[in-house]
């Protein structure tokens, strides 16, 4: 009971907190996505390029929002962390949001790591953050640990004078998670 207990919350964490379009689909599915301007890279293995259009000022505001949005996921505060999250999220439901990621913070240790961050799209009123992700998360009551690592893209828009996730999108490597005591 208590595994399941924890693969809930992990399934949660992974499908939900900033609700994460996990990308299990086909190659077809996967190109139309791209074609259709809602992820600016393959998914499943290409290169990561840095949009070669993005004014100085925008990147340098992109990029700390992007880094208040981890930092306040691992500070686990709610209310931090809904600060970085946009209004009307095209990937998700705010309120929802907020309830799933509540209850990841009440049950679970838990932390991400980003690197080699880069702004793959930009216009004026959207940008793409790829980032290789990295999560380590206990289950506080049967501290039930998890690793896992893989491809995120992070989808900011322009709101309110900043930049707010709008969507989320992540590919895990298997060969990176890890499950146990």
């Amino acid at each position: 009971m208590l595994k399941k207990s924890f693969l809930a919350v992990f399934t949660l964490l992974i499908l939900t907190a900033c609700s994460n379009k996990n990308e299990e689909m086909s190659a077809e599915d996967s190109a139309k996505v791209i074609e259709d301007g809602t992820v600016g890279f393959e998914m499943m293995g290409g290169n990561i390029e840095k949009a070669s259009n993005v004014p100085s000022e925008d990147e340098k505001a992109i990029l700390a929002a992007f880094d208040e949005y981890i930092a306040a996921f691992n500070a686990k505060e709610i209310d931090r962390y809904m600060e970085t999250i946009s209004k009307n999220p095209k990937g998700f439901n705010y309120e929802e949001e907020k309830k799933y990621t509540t209850e990841v913070f009440d049950q679970s240790d838990v932390k991400r790591d980003a690197n080699d961050t880069t702004i793959i799209k930009y216009s004026a009123n959207e940008a793409q953050v790829h980032s290789n992700m990295a999560l380590h998360l206990v289950q506080t009551k049967t501290n039930v640990k998890h690793e896992s690592a893989g491809q995120q893209v992070t989808v900011f828009v322009k709101e309110d004078g900043g930049w707010k996730v709008t969507s989320v999108y992540y590919i895990g490597d298997d060969s990176k998670s890890s499950t146990g005591n």
